[in-house]
């Protein structure tokens, strides 16, 4: 059986309850792809609203957790408190989280492996910069990223990789479907040499970059694209049709 084809939206630091009632209503009018597993990730603020109000083909993620589960870390949240509301996606190690605010590649590993042992199923983020693509370490930046997660878990079954190039993301640039499926594909043959075949046939590999209804059915066509994690496109109608990039 092959790999659910899969599309995450990422509204970011984005919405009020106006707005999100939009989302909503363009989610619940569709039509959506049934075989395409969808995910939205809310800010934490609206992760509870947005939860009870979903249709139920869209499950809500939330867009970031700590490593631990409780205790003096004003401003994070844990995955027993997503958990505890019904949430069970966790969006991991955003380029954002890494070039914004810092986060290692330690720490995103350290919240990996806490989130999947809580329970939660996660989407672990990894992408190089410009200045890497242009030095041509695109690979040994993304394998390293990969590796310092694979080095913190076990259990790959709630694992869905996400290769983000940041130079892609809301830059209007994306990666030529060609471009994308050459990292994906040396992804998966990073995973089938250092973790194992099995792992490497399984893991959904989500592209992210500047995803919208114009690229998307060409990337879509590739083989080793699972699907997408979208961003600026997630909070507009044309969502719809970068889940449905697969309906002929």
């Amino acid at each position: 059986m092959g790999r659910r084809f899969i599309v995450g939206g990422n509204w970011k630091m984005n919405g009020d309850k106006k707005s999100i009632e939009e989302i909503l209503g363009f989610l619940r009018q569709g039509p959506l792809d049934e075989s395409v597993e969808i995910i939205v990730g809310v800010p934490a603020i609206y992760l509870d609203y947005v939860n009870q109000k979903l249709p139920g083909n869209v499950v809500a993620a939330a867009q970031n957790c700590y490593k631990v589960p409780k205790g003096a870390f004003t401003g994070e949240i844990s995955p027993a408190m997503i958990l505890d509301i019904g949430v069970k996606w966790v969006i991991i190690g955003h380029s954002e989280r890494r070039n914004v605010f810092g986060e290692t590649d330690e720490l995103i590993a350290e919240k990996c492996a806490h989130a999947l042992e809580s329970g939660l199923s996660i989407i672990a983020c990894i992408g190089e910069k410009l200045e890497e693509r242009e030095a041509g370490r695109t690979t040994d930046v993304v394998f390293a990223q990969t590796k310092a997660i694979a080095d913190k878990i076990t259990d790959w079954s709630r694992v869905v990789l996400a290769y983000e190039p940041v130079w892609a993301i809301g830059t209007g640039k994306t990666a030529t479907p060609q471009q994308a499926q050459e990292v994906h594909q040396q992804l998966r043959s990073w995973l089938s040499t250092n973790v194992s075949p099995q792992v490497a046939e399984q893991t959904r590999i989500m592209y992210g970059g500047s995803v919208t209804g114009a690229n998307c059915k060409e990337l879509a066509q590739e083989a080793d694209i699972d699907g997408f994690l979208v961003g600026g496109a997630s909070l507009k109608p044309e969502f719809v049709n970068i889940v449905n990039a697969r309906v002929c």
